[in-house]
């Protein structure tokens, strides 16, 4: 692999821009041997003689290539290590020294930005070590206090230095043990702890400004606690400082590879020279960082792991997640069986001319509401799948970005096996459902075989909400966490992964739909003739036949609310009007579809219509960052990931038409070869479609937020909070 695209590859993503411009200075060194080739073709075109006096003048007039280039450091007031490097070139006035001087003033400024941000991320890096030893030193005065608790005590304890003393004459307790006790009531005192496990009584005291902080309590519970957030601190910045020594490795090697390009380009022997200076700067010299590995690495094995080194370099290497062979075979062979499935079934409906049976409509009324459910999960999934490899392919880091733990997020083929997997499930269940005719004398459907849609949908929520380590247990979790949380959406902090799957559900409204019909098929035993009188004469389905096309929409207005209250930003407001206004629009949609009318169908029209616009523009200007005014890329934004810029254009073009899937619903259009579970089957696709494009754009943009803002490591909360640190804060 050539260095270059190694270089771009081990970059972090959301440093890149702190990074050495290695490709704009391989520009410039082509632009330099361009020249030097025009300068040597125009030498031998002159006569003979000519050269001969150029070469004898070139060779006396010619200085030592010592003295090409002179450096100048520039030292910044109240700053030891804040130097400024300049490097004179002193050969202008030969063929391409333009050039060459063009280079050396750019190659100063990458280094000088690189060197300037190497030293600001070590001061933090520094900042941040002190304070993980001010609360490892609170940790270990903790596990001693607990240690000292006798099984039946209380939560909380005081310690008096008087009774101490009494004791430690009748339990001949040493002078060491008292210095060591009053050490740790010391350090204790004016601490307290810092609760982030959010819960709906949380969110009322965040709402109130109450502090998320509490007493003392001395109990092995909160013992454990403590340790696991301190330990989760400590290798989150062990990585962040094995980030930085990669940062340094990196940009010090592209430095000098360019050095030596240019050297063999412009025949000239400086990139010894230049790397000496490199060398003696702070982004070379430093060893901050190394000291500040082997500290960490110290603390964690001495305090974590029981001074077992192994398990403790074990717990602090970044964990990678291994894409196996058996993945990849077995991802092809539910694809393979899924098409087969799917082929099969074409035949059979051709073959049986099951389409045209009287059971036909029957069986798209009942049995296909039940079953499409599964597809629209496995389209979904489908397409998040391929929001994963394209993410992969321009370097989005959706792991850190949704905040997945390190070695457990899913790669594309795993998540394809899931679908795949789910597909050929579902397919051998429509296979094992097909029949369309009832029983001729008792006019009755087998229990059995019409309960497989139930069996089926019940194996796939124990399979989400198995506990044993078996199917990516830690992603299963992950969702399910979400999940809750958008549900609960008032009482919690939104993150970005809240909202982002709240945004997912409000493009699986049929898929919810469906649900509610399993619900009502089942609980009224409509299975049993496979009808749906039942649910099609009952008040509460139909009620809540809008409820539900109302909850996902409604969870996100829910979400805006509460980021109204934490943020007290003007955005939110309006995005919280977004959807009210697409509750509004929905239920007026499902009431026409329900009830038909002049009034009706108007009243629709005029709210999807604004609605859609509200929506559109929100969804391209807002969440993809899309039609920037000034920007280099017309219509788009100046940083784009995909280098293709007709792509950006065809997604918003897609994005509007996908937007208007529901003019369907108040034109009422028809299609004689398709039935109408089928139309509203598609439609719901197409919608699902959209959501995926709607996926990569909107992550791609909050990745550029993110390298922006160079935020490349998530903020792990401290278990204690300083009686300081308080001080400050008010």
């Amino acid at each position: 692999m050539r260095f270059g695209r190694e270089f771009v590859s081990k970059m972090i993503p959301e440093w890149q821009e702190a990074y050495i411009d290695y490709a704009y200075l391989k520009t410039i060194l082509q632009d330099i041997q361009a020249t030097r080739k025009i300068s040597v073709s125009n030498s031998q075109s002159k006569p003979s003689f000519a050269r001969n006096l150029t070469r004898r003048y070139t060779r006396n007039a010619s200085v030592s290539e010592n003295h090409v280039i002179v450096f100048n450091a520039v030292t910044h007031a109240g700053y030891e290590h804040d130097m400024t490097y300049e490097t004179a070139f002193l050969k202008t006035g030969e063929p391409g020294g333009d050039s060459e001087a063009a280079f050396f003033r750019t190659l100063d400024r990458e280094f000088n930005k690189v060197n300037s941000f190497y030293r600001l991320k070590v001061e933090k890096a520094r900042n941040q070590s002190l304070a993980l030893s001010k609360q490892m030193d609170a940790l270990v005065a903790f596990r001693h206090r607990v240690k000292e608790k006798k099984p039946s005590s209380s939560d909380s304890v005081s310690v008096d230095i008087n009774a101490l003393s009494s004791k430690s004459k009748e339990n001949k307790v040493t002078l060491g043990d008292l210095i060591k006790n009053e050490a740790n009531k010391s350090i204790l005192e004016g601490i307290r702890m810092n609760r982030t496990l959010e819960t709906p009584l949380s969110a009322i005291k965040t709402i109130l400004k109450v502090h998320k902080q509490e007493e003392l309590k001395f109990t092995r519970e909160n013992l454990k606690k403590v340790e696991e957030r301190l330990q989760r601190a400590f290798i989150e910045f062990y990585q962040k400082l094995g980030h930085l020594k990669n940062y340094s490795f990196l940009n010090t090697s592209a430095v000098s590879k360019i050095m030596k390009k240019y050297d063999k380009i412009a025949a000239r022997n400086v990139a010894k020279q230049y790397m000496e200076m490199v060398d003696s700067s702070y982004l070379t010299s430093s060893d901050e960082i190394h000291k500040l590995m082997v500290r960490a690495e110290s603390t964690v094995i001495e305090h974590f792991c029981n001074s077992n080194r192994r398990q403790g370099m074990n717990l602090l290497r970044p964990k990678e997640n291994k894409e196996l062979h058996r993945t990849t075979f077995s991802t092809g062979f539910f694809f393979g069986c899924a098409t087969s499935l799917i082929i099969a079934l074409a035949l059979i409906i051709h073959a049986r001319n099951i389409m045209g049976t009287p059971g036909q409509r029957t069986y798209m009324e009942t049995m296909f509401p039940l079953y499409r459910f599964f597809g629209f999960v496995v389209l979904h999934v489908v397409m998040y799948a391929a929001n994963i490899y394209f993410w992969g392919i321009y370097r989005v880091n959706y792991s850190f970005i949704f905040g997945f733990k390190q070695g457990t997020e899913l790669g594309y083929r795993h998540v394809l096996l899931l679908s795949f997997g789910l597909g050929t499930l579902s397919l051998c269940a429509v296979f094992l459902n097909l029949d369309m005719e009832m029983d001729s004398q008792t006019k009755d459907y087998r229990i059995v075989t019409e309960l497989i849609p139930l069996f089926l949908l019940a194996l796939v929520v124990a399979i989400t909400l198995c506990p044993f380590n078996i199917l990516y247990r830690s992603s299963r979790f992950f969702f399910l966490t979400v999940l809750f949380r958008c549900i609960a959406a008032p009482f919690y902090t939104v993150n970005l992964p809240d909202f982002f799957l709240a945004d997912q559900l409000t493009s699986q409204v049929q898929a919810l739909r469906s649900l509610e019909f399993y619900i009502c098929y089942y609980g009224f035993r409509d299975f049993r003739q496979r009808q749906r009188n039942t649910c099609r004469s009952n008040d509460v389905f139909t009620t809540f036949y809008f409820i539900v096309a109302v909850i996902p929409y409604w969870l996100r207005f829910l979400q805006c609310i509460r980021r109204i209250i934490e943020e007290n930003d003007l955005s939110h407001v309006y995005n919280a009007a977004k959807y009210l206004l697409t509750i509004v629009a929905a239920c007026l949609r499902t009431a026409y579809t329900l009830n038909r009318g002049t009034t009706w169908n108007i009243t629709a029209w005029v709210f999807s219509g604004v609605a859609t616009l509200y929506a559109t523009y929100w969804d391209i200007v807002i969440d993809w960052g899309l039609l920037q005014r000034g920007c280099k890329n017309c219509f788009l934004r100046d940083k784009l990931l995909v280098p293709h810029k007709t792509v950006y254009y065809a997604a918003m073009v897609l994005n509007v038409l996908l937007r208007l899937v529901w003019l369907q619903t108040v034109l009422d259009l028809k299609f004689s070869f398709l039935h109408r579970e089928t139309l509203v089957a598609l439609l719901a696709c197409l919608e699902i479609i959209r959501r995926g494009i709607w996926n990569f754009f909107r992550l791609e943009n909050e990745h550029l937020n993110n390298v922006g803002k160079f935020r490349a490591f998530k903020s792990v909360p401290l278990p204690f909070n300083y009686q300081e640190d308080r001080d400050q804060d008010n």
